[in-house]
């Protein structure tokens, strides 16, 4: 299969990094489930925020649920990526390389903020480091994200959500990095040299959660924010850990040979979508939070990766490149009823859908 989408260098690295880069096992794919015509009508209000690079460059896009409405919201001749929903869904957060010379490779990344229709883009951090790996506050109020402004050091800074008050919450040689805020806004979740560690979200209380063989990343909460999900290597290959929110009762929900990772909790806290290499190739799966009845939604020989959940459960979203390219698909959470919604000459990747 073809690699993940990139446009130069760095982005490829920070793809990387966000995606996760894992080798595929080697197993036989499954057979393709019959596309129906149009997806099973999501509510007009809904919409699916996605990065592409249909324009030559990447770009900040949204649709509508359906696919109609397509608009290129960040629009810029640098590389836009990673778009981040408020809680409230009337702004956007993205990270963008527009402030970087066009041989500087290292990148001088801001994090930026727009309204849900692209107007108002207004870089939030300012500085001329590397800063990424936003996430809001459940309130809305605030975003933490990670930055090398200090030392080199990646560390995790947060700012009030005009850009104002940044506060460095880490402080430690080494990196930490993917910032997580809990549902009730008093803590975060974060990676810190290869284990899950957690803090009070004014940076104080700073302990880990996670200490064993191999190295654990990508804390996800559940919304009702009893437990942590988690990617370990711990066994030897990557699995789908949950824990309680103070760290016990770690729990390996996958038990699969193959590459499994990238967790994302269904609404209503009782169900976990997550990648999968078992069949041979990237596939996106569901099981129930407790690790049984795993079931392969995606389905096809291509690979299908980085899911997501709509805000009421029923549907998930998800990148393929089945048609040659990467697209972005939306299949119900049963598996039923897989729909191509952007069908473009460029690759469409990373969806996420509007609260």
């Amino acid at each position: 299969m073809k690699p993940f989408p990139t446009t130069r260098a760095a982005t490829c690295a920070a793809i990387v990094m966000c995606i996760a880069a894992l080798a595929c096992s080697a197993c036989c794919g499954n057979a393709a489930p019959e596309v129906t015509p149009t997806p099973t009508g999501p509510p007009a209000s809904e919409k699916i925020a996605f990065v592409s690079l249909r324009d030559g460059n990447s770009e900040v896009y949204v649709m509508d649920a359906d696919g109609s409405n397509q608009t290129n919201l960040s629009n810029n001749a640098a590389d836009d990526f990673f778009p981040a929903w408020s809680p409230d869904g009337s702004r956007m957060l993205f990270v963008t390389d527009r402030n970087t010379e066009p041989t500087d490779f290292d990148g001088n990344w801001e994090v930026y903020v727009m309204q849900a229709d692209g107007t108002g883009q207004r870089n939030l951090c300012n500085n001329p480091d590397y800063n990424w790996m936003q996430c809001w506050s459940p309130d809305g109020s605030k975003v933490a994200y990670m930055c090398n402004r200090h030392d080199g050091d990646k560390e995790i800074y947060v700012m009030n959500a005009d850009g104002s008050g940044q506060t460095r919450l880490t402080n430690r040689v080494g990196e930490d990095r993917t910032p997580a805020w809990s549902p009730d806004g008093g803590t975060i979740a974060l990676v810190t040299l290869g284990e899950i560690w957690l803090m009070d979200s004014d940076g104080s209380n700073q302990r880990p959660l996670t200490a064993a063989d191999g190295v654990s990343w990508d804390p996800a909460w559940s919304p009702d924010g009893s437990r942590i999900a988690f990617t370990s290597s711990r066994d030897g290959d990557h699995e789908v850990y949950v824990m309680d929110a103070d760290g016990s009762n770690q729990t390996n929900l996958t038990d699969n040979a193959a590459l499994d990772g990238m967790a994302v909790w269904s609404p209503d806290s009782g169900r976990i979508a997550f990648e999968s290499t078992r069949d041979g190739n990237w596939e996106v799966y569901v099981m129930d939070a407790d690790g049984s009845n795993p079931v392969n939604l995606s389905n096809h020989a291509g690979d299908d990766r980085s899911p997501t959940w709509s805000a009421d459960g029923a549907r998930i979203a998800f990148t393929s490149d089945r048609d040659g390219d990467y697209d972005i698909y939306v299949v119900g959470a049963d598996g039923s009823s897989p729909v191509n919604l952007t069908s473009s000459p460029g690759d469409d990747w990373y969806p996420r859908w509007s609260p």
